[in-house]
C-alpha cells in the first residue's frame, strides 16, 4: 500500500544503511541473498562512493562516521565547517569533553540540507548525529536507535517521541552494544536485540509514511553498524578471531543475517510508496577487519610515551622472538581490565598477582599512566581508552595521542598553545619530521609488513590560528590490516595485546538510486557523501545552495516537480 495523495508529486525516499559494507552488498546481492537491494540495482543504477577531506588544502580519504554523517547533512565537509570529531581538546587544560546527546555539529552555519521550510513536507527518523531543526516543516524523530548517534531523543513535535516508544517500544541496542567478542552471553543478546530493532524501526517508518505526503522521507538503518562492529569476526574468515568466537551449534552469519533483515525490511517499506518514487539506499561507508581500534588507541599512545620518555615502557612486549598466539582467553571481563593488568611488571610474581586481583585494588597509577579502574576514568569521558590512561603526562611529552575510533590523532605540545607547552615553535617541523619517519618505520610483528600508510599534516605551520582546523597537527591513515602486535626499530615491541571490536570502517560507501530518468541496471558516477544532499535537492526539483561541496549526480536527468 501507499499513500495516494503521493501520486500528485515526485517524492524523495532516502534510507541510510549506517556502515553497510559495499563489498558484502555486492557479493550478497549476486548470490541472491538480497533481493530487494537487487531489484533497486536493477530498476536504477547503483554506484560507490569514495569520500574525502582536505587537509591543508590537499583531499584525503575518509571513512570516519564522526566526519561523514555531519558532512552529509550539512552538504559540506569537515574543513569547511570546522567539525571534525565528536571530541573537543581544551589546550588550557589539556582534556578532552565529549557528550553523548551534544557533541555532534551544531549545523549554524550550514544547516540540515533538508531544512526547506514551509513549503515541503519531510519527515527526519533516526537520522544519527543531526539535530531537531526549526527550518524542518514536518516530523523528525532523533535518537531512538543506533551506534551511539551522537544526537538527543527528542522529536518534533514534541510528544510524538514518546508516541512512537509507547507503541513499538524502546530501541534495544542504544547505548548497550558495548560487550566483547569473546561474552558469549552478550553475543546472543546482540543477535536477538538486532532483530527487534529491525523489525520496530521498519514498523516506525511504515507508520510515517501513511501518516503524510511527504516530499522528503529521511531515515537510518543503524544496525549494519551494530553489527559491523561486534559481530564481523563471526562473518568473515580472514578474521584472526573467527575461528575463536564463541558459536552456537548450527550458527549462522549474524552479519549476513542482518543484512537479509534490513532487505526484507526495505521491501515492506517501499511496499507505502508510490511506484514514481525517488528512491535512495545508501552507505557513507563500510565495515571490515578492525585495523585501526588497537593501533590509534592503544599502540600509538605508547609509541608517543617511549618517544617523550626514552627508556620507558607502558604496555610492553618482547622483542627478538616470535610473537606468541594471539590472545584469545581474557582474563579480565573488560577489555580495558584486560589491557591494563597486562602493562609492564618485571617482576612475575607481582605480574600474576596483578592479573587476579579484584579490579577495586587496581586503582592507582602506574608507570604515569591513570587506572581505567579509578574514580576520575570512570567520570571521564574515554576514560576507559588506553588513550586516555596517558592524559597525566600530557603536559610533560612532546606529543600525544588523542582518543580516536579511525586515522590515529597525533597532537604535538606546543609552547604558546598548550598550557604548559614543551615545544617551540621553530621546533615543531622538525618534531613532525621526526614522528613522520618513526611511524613510517613501525611494522606488523607478525608478518613483517608496514603498518602506517599515510601521515598527514593538518596545518602550513605551528602557529596556524583557524577555528576549523581538527585538534590533532598529524593525522595517522593505517594499512588496512589487522595486528595485535607492533615492532619499532626505535622503541622495540609493543603487543601482543587482546583484540578489542571485531570490526571498524572502511572507505567503501555505495549508492543505490532508482526513479524517473534513471537508466534501469545503469552505473552512477562515482560520488563522495556530499554529493548525496545535492543529488537528493535535485531529484525535488529544487536549487543547490552554492556553499554546498558536493555536486548532484543526476545532472544529465530532465527533472522537475509536479504542480499540485
Amino acid at each position: 500500500m501507499f499513500n495516494k495523495n503521493m501520486l500528485n508529486k515526485t517524492p524523495v525516499i532516502a534510507i541510510g544503511l549506517d556502515a553497510a559494507d559495499a563489498l558484502l552488498i555486492e557479493k550478497w546481492i549476486n548470490e541472491g541473498h538480497l533481493p530487494n537491494f537487487r531489484k533497486l540495482q536493477q530498476e536504477g543504477g547503483y554506484g560507490r562512493l569514495h569520500n574525502t577531506v582536505n587537509y591543508c588544502g590537499r583531499p584525503e580519504p575518509v571513512a570516519s562516521t564522526e566526519i561523514l554523517w555531519p558532512a552529509f547533512i550539512s552538504g559540506c565537509r569537515a574543513d569547511k565547517t570546522g567539525y571534525w570529531d565528536i571530541i573537543k581538546y581544551y589546550p588550557d587544560r589539556y582534556d578532552i569533553s565529549c557528550d553523548l546527546a551534544d557533541s555532534g555539529s551544531s549545523y549554524h552555519d550550514y544547516p540540515p540540507f533538508y531544512a526547506l521550510g514551509e513549503q515541503y513536507k519531510i519527515a527526519v527518523f533516526d537520522q544519527p548525529y543531526a539535530h531537531l531543526c526549526d527550518r524542518v516543516n514536518g516530523v523528525q524523530i532523533l535518537g531512538w536507535g543506533g551506534t551511539f548517534p551522537y544526537t538527543e531523543s527528542a522529536s518534533h513535535p514534541p510528544q510524538l517521541f514518546s508516541q512512537i516508544t509507547e507503541k513499538y517500544g524502546n530501541n534495544p541496542i542504544l547505548f548497550n552494544d558495548t560487550g566483547m567478542w569473546w561474552d558469549k552471553k552478550y553475543i546472543n543478546w546482540e543477535k536477538q536485540a538486532l532483530q527487534q530493532s529491525i523489525a520496530n524501526r521498519t514498523a516506525i517508518c511504515r507508520d510515517l509514511l501513511r501518516r503524510e505526503s511527504w516530499d522528503l522521507f529521511l531515515t537510518n538503518f543503524n544496525e549494519p553498524h551494530t553489527v559491523g562492529h561486534d559481530l564481523y569476526a563471526f562473518s568473515d574468515p580472514e578474521h584472526p578471531l573467527y575461528h575463536h568466537v564463541p558459536r552456537e551449534k548450527n550458527d549462522v552469519d549474524p552479519v549476513l543475517e542482518t543484512y537479509k533483515q534490513i532487505d526484507r525490511a526495505i521491501g515492506e517499506i517501499l511496499s507505502e510508496v508510490a511506484d514514481h518514487a525517488y528512491i535512495l539506499c545508501f552507505s557513507p561507508h563500510g565495515m571490515g577487519l578492525n585495523y585501526s581500534d588497537l593501533l590509534s588507541q592503544t599502540f600509538l599512545p605508547e609509541v608517543l610515551y617511549r618517544y617523550s620518555f626514552p627508556g620507558k615502557v607502558a604496555i610492553a612486549g618482547k622483542l627478538g622472538c616470535t610473537p606468541p598466539p594471539v590472545i584469545t582467553k581474557p582474563v579480565r571481563n573488560s577489555w580495558p581490565g584486560n589491557v591494563w593488568v597486562n602493562l609492564h611488571e618485571p617482576n612475575p610474581v607481582k605480574k600474576l598477582i596483578k592479573t587476579w586481583t579484584h579490579k577495586n585494588f587496581l586503582k592507582s597509577n602506574q608507570h604515569g599512566l591513570r587506572s581505567p579502574y579509578s574514580q576520575e576514568a570512570l567520570e571521564k569521558p574515554m576514560g576507559w581508552m588506553p588513550s586516555m590512561w596517558f592524559q597525566p603526562l600530557w603536559p610533560q611529552m612532546k606529543a600525544f595521542a588523542l582518543p580516536a575510533f579511525a586515522d590515529g590523532h597525533i597532537r604535538i605540545n606546543l609552547k604558546g598553545r598548550e598550557r604548559d607547552g614543551i615545544v617551540t615553535s621553530s621546533e615543531y617541523e622538525t618534531i613532525c619530521d621526526e614522528l613522520t619517519q618513526i611511524l613510517y618505520r613501525l611494522q606488523d610483528a607478525r608478518t613483517g609488513k608496514p603498518i602506517v600508510k599515510k601521515v598527514v599534516r593538518t596545518r602550513r605551520y605551528a602557529t596556524e590560528d583557524d577555528p576549523r582546523l581538527p585538534n590533532s597537527d598529524l593525522i595517522v591513515v593505517w594499512q588496512e590490516q589487522m595486528t595485535d602486535v607492533i615492532d619499532s626499530p626505535d622503541f622495540g615491541r609493543i603487543g601482543p595485546v587482546i583484540y578489542y571490536r571485531s570490526g571498524s570502517h572502511w572507505e567503501r560507501g555505495f549508492l543505490m538510486m532508482k526513479g524517473p530518468g534513471i537508466t534501469p541496471g545503469s552505473h552512477l558516477p562515482q560520488g563522495d557523501i556530499v554529493d548525496l544532499p545535492a543529488t537528493i535537492l535535485k531529484l525535488m526539483g529544487l536549487p543547490i545552495p552554492e556553499y554546498f561541496d558536493g555536486k548532484p549526480l543526476v545532472n544529465n536527468l530532465a527533472l522537475h516537480r509536479i504542480n499540485t
